[in-house]
């Protein structure tokens, strides 16, 4: 199979997986795909990187990064290949709506569910990819849950929220996040615990949701909410301001350690 077509079959399939390219020292144009159980299933490497590179291309295709990385003389970019994430949004409400619309903005697929008619209409979120009137269990009928999902838990209502955790206990998503107080919070966790919940379970759920940023408008609480989902979704970053950080900062494709 050609290095293309191999990359065509990963992206039709929406599975994750790699190029890598030497792009220094001997082998110099060389290049493989590798699949997510770091597998080369199309080109070639020189053998004595090949099994450290397909490792570290496994690595970064986990928190969607790719990186210019060193290997003795040689220089190989990895390129990660990544399906396009989902945002499972539960709750309609008035942060439903900027964080829809920032979402999309960042390449997410956004589905909006709630049961209140009133709330979730065309109108309201013009450009979701799927709007879903109904229970969470209708959404669970039609939406699989797998590494590429994101939960938002918007309503801060135990009677819409109780549906939903249990279907999400185990499931691999990569986030699951829920608004509320800190009150809100506590009240949750204590529900968890008494229906036998793990700490690393309930640990897996942010809340309250979002980064710190002094947030009051829907619309500066759903950018709290990315940029927290952000982090997560790469893996790396504080959450705290970046003036006094010192060397480079913001991550730059290709590159191992950024621009300034």
């Amino acid at each position: 199979m050609s290095v293309l077509h191999a990359v065509r079959d990963l992206e039709a399939g929406e599975r994750l997986g790699a190029v890598a390219t030497v792009v220094a020292g001997p082998g110099i144009g060389q290049k493989a795909v590798i699949d997510e159980t770091g597998a080369v299933i199309a080109g070639e490497l020189p053998g004595d990187v090949t099994a450290d590179v397909a490792a570290d291309a496994v690595s970064l295709m986990q928190h969607e990064q790719s990186r210019t990385l060193e290997y003795g003389d040689r220089q190989v970019f990895i390129e990660t290949l990544a399906p396009q994430p989902l945002m499972l949004i539960f709750g309609a409400g008035h942060i439903a709506q900027p964080l829809t619309r920032m979402a999309q903005e960042l390449g997410f697929r956004v589905v909006v569910s709630d049961a209140r008619k009133t709330w979730a209409t065309p109108e309201r979120f013009p450009t979701v990819d799927r709007l879903i009137v109904g229970w969470p269990q209708t959404v669970f009928e039609q939406i699989e849950l797998d590494h590429r999902t994101y939960v938002v838990l918007l309503s801060h209502d135990a009677r819409f929220e109780d549906p939903i955790l249990p279907r999400v206990r185990t499931a691999p998503v990569r986030y699951i996040g829920a608004l509320g107080s800190r009150r809100t919070a506590r009240a949750r966790v204590e529900r968890l615990v008494a229906e036998g919940w793990s700490e690393d379970e309930i640990q897996r759920i942010h809340a309250p949701i979002g980064i710190d940023i002094g947030a009051e408008e829907p619309s500066e609480v759903a950018l709290s909410i990315l940029a927290e989902i952000v982090r997560v979704r790469y893996g790396h970053g504080t959450g705290t301001s970046l003036r006094g950080r010192t060397g480079r900062v913001h991550l730059q494709r290709g590159s191992e350690e950024g621009t300034a």
